[in-house]
């Protein structure tokens, strides 16, 4: 007998599931590598600033983690847009994931832009520089976007005005960095002169760093969506081996065989033959044979 093939969908679901987890690796292993080409250009190839000496090298995690920050804010409401247009929960998710991975690095962005202001400035926090401020504003603006998703239960109205919030406030950010620019109250922190040219060692250093903080947000990314999709792939497994549960319980069962039957006529004579002859019945008891007159 023939064994049966597997089906169709199964594989290709198992197929796109280990391209899924060797691109991840790819990744992964790209990330390790520009990370450390970046921290050895870092540390031990470009030159220390002229006015600002070793503190400037902050500028190379500082300056990548906004810029990757930024964008990721700005892909959000891009991926948002899509699913607002296809009614697809796949770019909600997707959406949701490049958003709060913006905010972590957000985070990153605030913390060394905060030390870089201490050595610069000698105070941790100014408020009357507009690119702080600024960016403060849009990473609280930003904090808002879990707590307003998770306070509605229902998923389909969730997504949607989910997906309102991140477009919203996904425009916003490049109307900030255009205000931004215009700004001149304050001069912030310059790890280079008078000029807006950075020399070419620094420059490339920059560039590897912000390759390397790059990788790294599209590696967490990813990672954390492959982590969604075997979760939601284990629930719907669980589900459907409950449900054959269920219905191998729910299914009547076949009553159990008797332990006697009833024999056919043809078997009832000849046992009754096999017996010998019927004996007459006793005399005096009922239907008795008389004797002869």
């Amino acid at each position: 007998m023939d064994t049966p093939s597997r089906p169709a969908g199964g594989s290709r679901t198992a197929s796109r599931t280990a391209a899924r987890g060797g691109g991840l690796g790819v990744l992964a292993i790209a990330t390790v590598v520009t990370m450390t080409a970046a921290l050895g250009l870092v540390f031990f190839w470009v030159p220390l600033e002229a006015e600002q000496g070793f503190l400037q090298k902050i500028f190379y995690v500082h300056v990548p983690l906004a810029i990757v920050a930024l964008c990721g804010f700005v892909l959000g409401g891009l991926l948002a847009i899509q699913h607002l247009r296809t009614r697809d929960p796949r770019w909600d998710v997707r959406s949701y994931v490049v958003i709060h991975t913006s905010l972590i690095f957000a985070v990153g962005t605030l913390l060394t832009g905060a030390i870089w202001a201490k050595g610069s400035w000698g105070h941790w926090w100014v408020w009357s520089e507009p690119t702080l401020v600024s960016f403060l504003i849009i990473f609280l603006l930003y904090a808002t976007y879990q707590p307003l998703r998770f306070a509605i239960e229902d998923p389909e109205r969730q997504s949607r005005y989910a997906s309102v919030f991140a477009i919203t406030a996904g425009a916003f950010v490049p109307l900030n960095y255009v205000a931004v620019n215009e700004a001149t109250a304050y001069v912030h922190p310059r790890v280079f002169s008078s000029t807006s040219n950075l020399p070419g060692s620094m420059a490339l250093t920059l560039l590897v760093s912000l390759a390397a903080m790059a990788l790294l947000f599209a590696t967490l990314c990813m990672y954390e969506l492959t982590a969604k999709r075997t979760r939601a792939q284990l629930r719907a497994l669980r589900r459907r081996l409950a449900d054959e549960g269920e219905g191998a319980r729910s299914r009547p069962r076949s009553p159990a065989p008797a332990l006697g039957y009833a024999p056919a006529a043809g078997a009832h004579v000849s046992a009754a033959s096999a017996r010998g002859p019927a004996q007459p019945p006793p005399l005096g008891a009922a239907g008795a044979r008389r004797p002869p007159l």
